[in-house]
C-alpha cells in the first residue's frame, strides 16, 4: 500500500529569533514567529507525513497550547512522527518540498538542510528541496514571512 500526503506551513518574520529552516540556522536579521522553533520547511514535511499516515495534522500532535512544545526543535518533532509512522508499519519513501521566500536566499543551504532532516530517519537521498520566490507578490513578496509546501510518499512495509 502506498499513500501520499501534502503539507503546508507559513510564518511571519520576527526580530529576536533565530531563523531555522530545514533544521539549519540561516544567518539573517529576522527569525520566524511561532510556538516551536517555527521551522516552516520541517513543519510542512511533518504535516505531509502525518497526513499520509492518517494521523490528523501537526496541530493535533503538537498543539501550540502545550508548553512542552514551546521553542521545540522541529527536526526532533519530525523524528517523533517518523517513529510513529514506522510503528504503524509505514516507511517514508520520498519527500518533495519547496520553500517560498524573497529573502533570504535558501539555495546555498539546501544540502545542509537535507543532512539535518535526514537525522529524523528519512534517508538523505529521499529528500528534495526547492527554493522559490513569490515574484514580489503577497506577504512573501513584501518580505513579511516565508511559506513552505511538501508532499510525501509512504509505503506499507512488508512483514
Amino acid at each position: 500500500m502506498i499513500r501520499v500526503g501534502i503539507g503546508y506551513d507559513s510564518h511571519r518574520f520576527e526580530r529576536g529569533r533565530k531563523l531555522i529552516i530545514g533544521g539549519v540556522e540561516i544567518p539573517f536579521e529576522f527569525g520566524l514567529m511561532g510556538h516551536s522553533d517555527a521551522d516552516v520547511l520541517t513543519h510542512s514535511i511533518t504535516d505531509a507525513i502525518i497526513g499520509a499516515a492518517g494521523l490528523g495534522d501537526i496541530g493535533k500532535l503538537f498543539p501550540d497550547t502545550d508548553s512542552k512544545w514551546k521553542d521545540a526543535d522541529s527536526v526532533a518533532m519530525l523524528k517523533t512522527v517518523i517513529d510513529m509512522v514506522i510503528t504503524i508499519g509505514f516507511m517514508v519513501e520520498w519527500i518533495d518540498s519547496v520553500v517560498i521566500t524573497e529573502i533570504p536566499k535558501i539555495s546555498p543551504h539546501i544540502e545542509n538542510m537535507k543532512t539535518a532532516l535526514s537525522k529524523s530517519g528519512i534517508s538523505y537521498e529521499c529528500i528534495n528541496i526547492k527554493a522559490k520566490t513569490n515574484e514580489k507578490m503577497g506577504f512573501i513578496g513584501r518580505g513579511e514571512g516565508i511559506a513552505a509546501m511538501a508532499t510525501c510518499v509512504i509505503s506499507m512495509q512488508k512483514e
